[in-house]
């Protein structure tokens, strides 16, 4: 049973964002709602451990129940944060394409509310696009901003519409510097995560040795899986091992989730 609820726990790590971006024209974008999305909050993690641990529960001991729901939570809460940057960087990269829009538009001369009009229908990110509008038009920041790359491109951006309502200077300019920088961080946001995509494999492949060993000694006849839920001694080497499992997975996502932030 643990074999499969980890390779289980490893797939939703893995799962791929199903958020795409529709755009026809005349239509309205759609955008499709990713695993996390559709779970939303906190059932993103309480979902999966429900499951996981029902699943458990009802194939084998209420000790596989409870190990397989932590496990179970612990995988919808490191996809739930994976959802969330993929979210960030998608925002950031509809802003980046906005604000170019826009710049080029104000640089050939159009009315600031033309050129947000433009800014607005070139946003491949509907949210994006709909935070955008007041930020433009009224020089408002976005409400209840959060503190991500996205949120603060608009809040400069705003205080550039109210600088140059009050005093009529350009406003081109601010934006154009605000679209450099946030490219450059996308820029040096994904040269990190390039160099840091060889620990995250090693560390894939270490958290699935624990399985590659129970595999193999199913294959010689040792039978592990009786011994690890049916004795004492092996009911207490299964929760030792779980448990460091899931430190050293939590130890190295911590390692490289700070290195990615800095």
């Amino acid at each position: 049973m643990i074999p499969a609820l980890l390779c289980l726990a490893a797939a939703l790590l893995c799962w791929p964002a199903l958020a795409r971006v529709t755009r026809l024209r005349g239509a309205r974008e759609r955008r499709l709602p990713d695993l996390a999305a559709l779970i939303g909050g906190r059932a993103g993690t309480v979902v999966p451990a429900l499951a996981a641990g029902a699943a458990g529960l009802v194939l084998s001991t209420s000790l596989v129940g409870a190990l397989a729901a932590v496990c179970g939570g612990a995988a919808g809460r490191a996809l739930r944060h994976r959802s969330l940057a993929a979210a960030a960087e998608r925002r950031s990269r509809a802003t980046v394409e906005a604000l170019g829009a826009l710049a080029a538009e104000l640089r050939a001369g159009r009315p600031l509310g033309e050129a947000t009009a433009t800014a607005v229908d070139s946003c491949p990110d509907p949210a994006t696009a709909h935070a955008l509008g007041p930020v433009l038009r009224l020089g408002e920041p976005p409400p209840g901003a959060a503190d991500d790359e996205p949120s603060r491109a608009l809040v400069r951006v705003a205080a550039a519409v109210r600088l140059s309502a009050r005093t009529g200077c350009s406003l081109a300019g601010v934006v154009t510097a605000v679209e450099d920088d946030l490219r450059a961080r996308l820029r040096a946001g994904q040269e990190l995560r390039s160099a840091v995509a060889g620990p995250r494999a090693s560390a894939t492949v270490l958290a699935g040795l624990p399985v590659l060993g129970l595999l193999m000694g199913s294959g010689v006849g040792a039978d592990p899986w009786r011994v690890l839920t049916t004795t004492s001694t092996g009911m207490l080497l299964l929760v030792a091992g779980v448990a460091l499992e899931l430190a050293g997975m939590a130890w190295s996502a911590r390692l490289v989730r700070r290195a990615v932030q800095r």
